[in-house]
C-alpha cells in the first residue's frame, strides 16, 4: 500500500464518515439534504455510500427515522437517537483527542 494510494486515502475517510454524519444529524434531516450538507462542508459522499450508512447507524440504534408526507415524494427524516447523542459526544471526544495527538506528531520534525 503507497502512502499517498487510494486505497490509503478511503480508508482514512471511512474512518470519519460515521463521525461526520452523526454530526450532521444533530439537527434533523432527510438524505438528500443530509448528502449536500456533507458535501458543502467539504465531505462529498455518494448516494451509494451514505443510506447503507445510514440504515446501519440506524440499525445500531444510534439513528431514529420518520417519514414526513406532507412532500411528495414522502421524505425520511433521521435524527439523533438518545443513544446516538452518546456515541456521538464519544466519537467527537476521540476525534479531538486524535487530532491533539496527531498536531503534536506532525508537528515535530
Amino acid at each position: 500500500m503507497t502512502t499517498t494510494g487510494k486505497t490509503d486515502l478511503s480508508e482514512l475517510r471511512r474512518g470519519v464518515l460515521v463521525l461526520a454524519v452523526l454530526a450532521q444529524l444533530r439537527v434533523p434531516q432527510y438524505g438528500y439534504s443530509l448528502r449536500q450538507a456533507l458535501i458543502e462542508g467539504g465531505m462529498p459522499i455518494e448516494e451509494g455510500t451514505l443510506y447503507p450508512l445510514v440504515r446501519r447507524l440506524e440499525a445500531q440504534g444510534l439513528l431514529a427515522s420518520e417519514w414526513d408526507k406532507e412532500f411528495s415524494p414522502p421524505r425520511r427524516y433521521y435524527r439523533l437517537s438518545a443513544e446516538g447523542k452518546r456515541a456521538f459526544a464519544a466519537l467527537r471526544g476521540a476525534w479531538e483527542d486524535q487530532v491533539a495527538a496527531m498536531d503534536k506528531l506532525l508537528s515535530k520534525e
